[in-house]
């Protein structure tokens, strides 16, 4: 089947099979990306319109217990520069930020054992309690059915997982043995089944990858069916046994960014970090291919340049909340308009 034949039936609301995925993910045709981000920008703006949501980021411990080959906080890391941040420092980050407008709060870390379910159900009531309007995102990794419903009863929104990969063997090529995705997808499944709004998502271009676990992927989102979905592309960081691999593709992750907006059409889809590193103004065409989420960061400067998953990371530019003005006239300038909005999945 040719690609224009398979855009026409995904935009019908089929499910496609791994073998569809993988021919749409490796389409040669002349002028098919353009024609694929039309579809998925005209998609996005149906049903969201030209907003780019704005989440302020907090990132507050690079401290993890997994060693993830691909992460730069991995725990064999002996270089990594580890902190946590306190209660305090943590809801009077947000606080600044809701000062600001921000509406939605993204605390993400390294799985951090020292931030136990009371300590997140303490941080988060606080949160509520000082930004009652705010909506509260956690990206803190693998927890128990338990944790995650003490998380929600105390405030929680939203909840993002990066399942990173639904091919198993791909998944051994980038974690170590103690991790399953088994257990990872049951983690997405429970956070779903407690009425978060989940989020999932891989890494393009990463050591193994190919059209046919990309391909995997999109089954398995079609199958989940997230509210949210963060795609980048791979970059190594110095001190991870992936540290000579190639970066993966920017034309790539926007073909993939479109794809999911157009199968997933009223999902929220961050253009990421990794994006707008990997390329300059990789962001905006993010947007251009389907995108409508942006993370600026709000983790204290002291401690932003120890939070490095990757190499080259951008941390001071336009990427950070406290130059907002610029962050939005970069989008005013591309036909965007920026949004602090909470901007619940619809």
């Amino acid at each position: 089947m040719s690609c224009g034949n398979l855009l026409k039936r995904l935009r019908s609301g089929a499910m496609l099979d791994k073998s569809e995925w993988a021919a749409f993910i490796d389409c040669d045709d002349e002028g098919f990306d353009e024609e694929l981000f039309s579809a998925a920008a005209e998609i996005r703006d149906r049903v969201y319109g030209r907003k780019v949501f704005a989440r302020g980021l907090v990132e507050f411990t690079s401290f993890c217990r997994n060693d993830c080959f691909y992460c730069g906080l991995r725990r064999s890391n002996k270089n990594a520069e580890r902190y946590r941040l306190s209660e305090n420092e943590i809801v009077e980050t947000c606080r600044n930020g809701y000062e600001t407008g921000f509406r939605t709060f993204v605390l993400q870390g390294g799985e951090d054992l020292h931030f136990t379910d009371d300590r997140m159900v303490s941080i988060i009531r606080a949160i509520k309690k000082n930004c009652p309007e705010a909506a509260v995102t956690i990206s803190i990794g693998e927890r128990s059915a338990e944790s995650y419903r003490l998380m929600k009863e105390a405030g929680a929104d939203r909840y993002l997982l990066r399942h990173e990969t639904a091919d198993h063997d791909h998944y051994s090529i980038l974690h170590p043995s103690s991790m399953s995705l088994d257990k990872r997808i049951s983690c997405l499944r429970t956070l779903k089944a407690l009425g978060y709004q989940t989020g999932a998502g891989m890494m393009t271009g990463s050591p193994g990858s190919s059209a046919l676990t990309l391909a995997e992927d999109m089954v398995f989102l079609q199958d989940l069916r997230p509210e949210m979905v963060g795609i980048g592309p791979f970059i190594p960081h110095h001190d991870t046994p992936f540290r000579e691999m190639k970066r993966g593709s920017v034309a790539l992750t926007l073909r993939m960014l479109a794809l999911v907006r157009i199968a997933l059409p009223r999902v929220l889809l961050p253009a990421t970090t990794a994006l707008g590193t990997a390329e300059e103004g990789g962001e905006i065409k993010g947007f251009n291919a389907g995108a409508n989420v942006v993370m600026p960061n709000l983790t204290p400067v002291s401690v932003r340049k120890k939070y490095l998953l990757y190499d080259n990371k951008k941390i001071t530019g336009a990427e950070a909340a406290e130059n907002i003005d610029l962050i939005r006239e970069k989008f005013r300038a591309a036909g965007y308009e920026l949004s602090l909005s909470r901007g619940d999945a619809l």
